[in-house]
């Protein structure tokens, strides 16, 4: 299975679990709590992957980083979004440079 494809399917996960019962299913449960909820979520995440990465933990990276990214792809759904939106983008920026890329988002 391809990179984009886990991450699709795990979106699709995601998509399904939007109107199951938060009481049995975690996605659900944080998709029904809000916004604000999955933004701590992704805020913790967060802090675990740089804690495991400043102490030079590499198996702790790679799993800390699939929760955080995991919880992404939750708040992407909760913006109506999906992984192949982030790819796009990320496609539309390969080969460009950094610097120009930032300067083309600069408005008035």
């Amino acid at each position: 299975m391809t990179d984009s494809a886990i991450l699709r399917r795990l979106a699709e996960t995601i998509e399904a679990r939007k109107s199951a019962d938060p009481a049995a299913s975690y996605v659900a449960k944080l998709l029904h709590d809000g916004h604000d909820k999955i933004l701590r979520k992704i805020s913790e995440e967060a802090t675990e992957t740089l804690l495991a990465s400043k102490d030079a933990d590499k198996q702790q990276v790679v799993y800390e980083m699939a929760d955080l990214w995991f919880h992404c792809l939750i708040l992407l759904a909760h913006h109506g979004l999906g992984p192949d939106d982030v790819l796009n983008e990320l496609q539309r920026r390969d080969g460009v440079s950094g610097v120009a890329e930032k300067a083309s988002r600069k408005t008035g």
